[in-house]
C-alpha cells in the first residue's frame, strides 16, 4: 500500500512538472546554475550562524570555510593545517609543527598564535563543549615559535587527535572576527582558512559561498557554491526538474530532501547520477530514561519498543533497501564495536509478553494497557523536514497499537528536537550516531553530556556505573583494557534498551551525471565540495 501511495505521489508531481512546462515554468532556469563551474544545492534549513565555535550553523556549509589542525581520513589521521606532529610518551603534549603557506580570508595569516587565540576561545566557552571530553582535559596552548604550538592535557586522552579533525569546535576563524577578545559572544566575520568564502547570504533563503582563490590546497574547480533554502519533498523536487538546483545530498541531521522513490526516477531519467556513501551512523529512536512520570522510565516499556518495529520492512519498503536493519547502537565495522549483545527480533509477541511481565496489563475490551492508574501513551518527536522519519513513526505507531501502546507522533524543526534532548523534555526522539570518524567515543562521551545523552542515560540503575566506565576508557592507554570497557558499556546499554536501534544511515547524492569527483569525508557532515569538477 505505502508503495502504490509514493508511485500515485510520484505521478502527480510529473503531471504537475508537465504543466509546468506548459506554462513556461521549466524555462525559468535560475541564473545560479547559468555556469558549468557553479553548483546549487537544496537545503532544508539555513546555514544559520557561522561561528564555528558554536553549534547552530550547517555543518557542511562550515565545512567549506573552516579547517582544523589534522583530518580523519579512511586511513586514520593525517595532516591539514598542522604538517607534522609529536606526542610525549605520558600523552599529555601534543606538539603541532604548521604549515607556513596559509592565510585567511581577510589576508591574515595562520601562524601559532592565531592557534593559540582560537583554542583559548573554545576553552573560555567550555560549557558547551562538555560533550568533547577534550574540552575537560586541555590545560593550555602554548606558542613554542611561530609556527609551533604545544596542548597541554592534563592526563593521556587517546581520541585527542580524533576530537581535533571535527568539523566544530577546535576550527579556525580569523582573530580580527572575534568580539569582546573571543568567539562565545558571538563573531563579526566568517573568515576562515577554507576553500571556499561565505560571500553573501540571506537569511531562509540561499547563501553564496565562493572559490578562495588564494587557498593553500590549491584554487577549486568549482567556483561557487550555493546552498539554497527549500522545503524538503515536491518543492525541491521540482526544483531539480526546472533546473533552479542541481544537487541534494543527506544534511546534519540526516535528513533527505527527496524521498528514495524521487531519487531512484531522476536516476532513470539519465541526467542524474546517484552516489551512495558506506553505512555512516546508525539512526534510532532515543528514549528518555530519566522521565519518572512517563512509561518510559520502565525499562520494559523500551524493550517491548524495540521489539515492535519492524526492521526489515522499515529497509526494504521506506529506504527500498539503500539503508540495512540495525540491531545494535553501532555496526560491528565501528571500532570497538565488534561485541556480542542480545538479539532483540522484531516479535510482537515478545513485546506484549514484556510488558505483561512488568505489570502493563490490557485489560479485556480495551485498547490501551495500564499499570495502575498510568496509561501506557507516549509522544515520540520526528523531523518535521523528513518525510522517512514520519513514515517510520507512523510505520511504529501502528504496531505499538496492536500491543495496546498509544504513541502520540509530533513533527518539529530539527533546532527544537535538538534542545528537547538537552533538557530532557521528551520521551522518545530520532537521532543518529555521530559516524564512523568519531565513533564510538565521540556518541559514548555524549551519554553523560546534558547537550546530548545525559537524560538518556542518567534514569537507568547503572547510570553511576556506565559513567565511572566511560571515564575510565576514555583515559585508558592500554588497548586490551580499552576494548574490555567498550564492551561492558556498549552492552550495559543495550540491555536498558536507551538507543533503539533502526537502520544504518549513509550519505546520499543527487548530482548531474557531468559532475566528476564526488566522494565522502568520513565525519559524514561535509562533502569535499572543492574536489568536484564538471
Amino acid at each position: 500500500m505505502r508503495r502504490t501511495m509514493f508511485k500515485l505521489l510520484s505521478a502527480v508531481v510529473l503531471l504537475a512538472v508537465l504543466l509546468a512546462g506548459c506554462n513556461g515554468g521549466a524555462a525559468e532556469k535560475s541564473e545560479s546554475t547559468g555556469s558549468a563551474q557553479e553548483l546549487v544545492y537544496a537545503t532544508a534549513k539555513d546555514i544559520n550562524d557561522m561561528n564555528p565555535h558554536l553549534y547552530p550553523g550547517s555543518m557542511p556549509a562550515q565545512g567549506m570555510v573552516y579547517e582544523s589542525l589534522v583530518e580523519h581520513t579512511k586511513e586514520g589521521i593525517k595532516p591539514l593545517l598542522a604538517e607534522s606532529w609529536d606526542i610525549s610518551e605520558d600523552g599529555k603534549e601534543y606538539t603541532f609543527r604548521l604549515r607556513r603557506d596559509v592565510t585567511f580570508h581577510d589576508g591574515e595569516p595562520f601562524n601559532a598564535e592565531a592557534v593559540k587565540k582560537n583554542i583559548e576561545a573554545v576553552q573560555s566557552n567550555a560549557g558547551k563543549h562538555s560533550w568533547i571530553k577534550l574540552s575537560t582535559k586541555l590545560l593550555s596552548c602554548d606558542i613554542v615559535d611561530d609556527y609551533t604550538v604545544k596542548l597541554v592535557l592534563s592526563e593521556a586522552y587517546y581520541p585527542t587527535l580524533v576530537e581535533l579533525s571535527m568539523t566544530r569546535p577546535y576550527v579556525f576563524i580569523s582573530p580580527k572576527d572575534f568580539i569582546n577578545g573571543g568567539t562565545k559572544d558571538g563573531v563579526n566575520g566568517y573568515n576562515g582558512t577554507g576553500p571556499y568564502k561565505l560571500t553573501e547570504h540571506k537569511i531562509d533563503q540561499y547563501a553564496v559561498f565562493e572559490a578562495n582563490e588564494n587557498y593553500w590546497g590549491g584554487a577549486p574547480k568549482l567556483k561557487k557554491v550555493i546552498s539554497k533554502v527549500l522545503p524538503a519533498g515536491e518543492t525541491t523536487l521540482l526544483a531539480l526538474q526546472k533546473g533552479e538546483i542541481n544537487f541534494v545530498f543527506t544534511d546534519d541531521r540526516g535528513t533527505d530532501s527527496i524521498d528514495v522513490e524521487a531519487i531512484n526516477k531522476l536516476a532513470a531519467s539519465g541526467k542524474y547520477q546517484i552516489i551512495r556513501s558506506e553505512p555512516m551512523n546508525t539512526k534510532m529512536i532515543v528514549a528518555n530514561s530519566s522521565r519518572t512520570d512517563s512509561p518510559v522510565h520502565d525499562t520494559a516499556v523500551r524493550e517491548a519498543i524495540w521489539y515492535s518495529i519492524d526492521r526489515d520492512t522499515i529497509s526494504k519498503q521506506i529506504f527500498d533497501g539503500t539503508e540495512k536493519p540495525a540491531n545494535t547502537l553501532f555496526s560491528s565495522n565501528v571500532n570497538y564495536a565488534n561485541v556480542e549483545l542480545k538479539q532483540r527480533d522484531y516479535d510482537l509477541n515478545a513485546a506484549a509478553a514484556r510488558l505483561e511481565e512488568a505489570g502493563w496489563i490490557l485489560e479485556k475490551g480495551s485498547e490501551l494497557r495500564t499499570k495502575g492508574e498510568a496509561q501506557l501513551t507516549l509522544k515520540l518527536y520526528y523531523d518535521v523536514n523528513s518525510s522517512s522519519q514520519k513514515t517510520q513513526a507512523e510505520f511504529i505507531q501502528s504496531a505499538l497499537k496492536k500491543i495496546g501502546v498509544q504513541l502520540q507522533l509530533l513533527g518539529e524543526e530539527a533546532a527544537s528536537i535538538a534542545n528537547r534532548r538537552s533538557t530532557g523534555d521528551y520521551d522518545l526522539l530520532f537521532n543518529q550516531t555521530w559516524g564512523l570518524a568519531y565513533d564510538p567515543q565521540s556518541t559514548i562521551a555524549g551519554f553523560t553530556s546534558e547537550a546530548s545523552y545525559y537524560h538518556t542515560t542518567s534514569g537507568i540503575a547503572q547510570a553511576e556505573e556506565l559513567y565511572k566506565k566511560i571515564d575510565q576508557v576514555m583515559v585508558s592507554a592500554d588497548e586490551a583494557t580499552r576494548k574490555s570497557l567498550y564492551a561492558e558499556i556498549l552492552t550495559l546499554v543495550h540491555d536498558e534498551a536507551v538507543f533503539i536501534p533502526i537502520t544504518n544511515g549513509n550519505i546520499t547524492v543527487v548530482a548531474p551525471t557531468s559532475l566528476q569527483g564526488i566522494s565522502f569525508k568520513q565525519t559524514q557532515f561535509e562533502l569535499p565540495f572543492e574536489q568536484m569538477h564538471y
